[in-house]
């Protein structure tokens, strides 16, 4: 039997590096209910990025006219630019049922969890070594050798949160770390609390007892 349910809020976090946003695309390649929302946000728009898809490239006044009128679910500042979680497509994406993924560092996440907590289920990912982490930053070709500097001292620092979240995984390999995420997400989504009929339907078959 299919009940109504409330969709999900799957956060991943990890490093800049550690490969979120490759787990992420391989979640959206074989699973049409859940969509990545699409933050805000203040830094320059890559070659490779699509305004409206990867990001909402807004100025800094912009956003904190956002900020200041409750418009974001979260907002954090991140190597110098800002980003955010528009309120109102969330909202409406978990009323309908669908789920939403949330490519966010840890300072988004701890604000999710004091507004969504009930609604999201969280990952932090981690590299097998920094070693490689620098390899994977290096690969990329977006960043100077010292913004890489940066991100690896950075990475050092949301380490520290590992243990804030719900499930660690080590990002050794992207097919395995992708079903992993696959296998907790199924598992969220046939949580007791997310079905909003759950009640009614035990409740008519413990008025069918008692009518016999």
């Amino acid at each position: 039997m299919e009940f109504q349910r409330r969709g999900v809020m799957l956060v991943l976090a990890s490093p800049s590096g550690a490969g979120k946003s490759s787990i992420s695309r391989a979640l959206f390649e074989d699973d049409p209910n859940i969509a990545l929302s699409v933050s805000v946000t203040t830094r320059p728009r890559r070659t490779d990025e699509i305004d409206g898809k990867h990001y909402h490239f807004i100025d800094v006044e912009t956003f904190r006219r956002m900020r200041a009128d409750g418009e974001l679910l979260e907002s954090a500042e991140v190597h110098g630019n800002f980003y955010g979680t528009p309120r109102s497509r969330v909202e409406e994406r978990l009323a309908a049922g669908r789920d939403i993924l949330f490519d966010i560092d840890f300072q988004g996440t701890l604000q999710l969890y004091e507004k969504c907590r009930s609604d999201m289920v969280s990952i932090f990912i981690l590299p097998p070594s920094i070693k490689e982490l620098r390899k994977r930053l290096e690969r990329r070709a977006q960043d100077s050798e010292g913004t890489i500097d940066t991100r690896l001292r950075n990475a050092r620092l949301e380490m520290d949160h590992y243990d804030e979240y719900d499930y660690v995984l080590v990002n050794e390999d992207l097919e395995d770390s992708a079903s992993r995420v696959r296998t907790i997400l199924a598992a969220a989504r046939l949580a007791r609390s997310r079905f909003l009929q759950l009640d009614k339907f035990v409740k008519d078959l413990q008025d069918q007892i008692d009518s016999h």
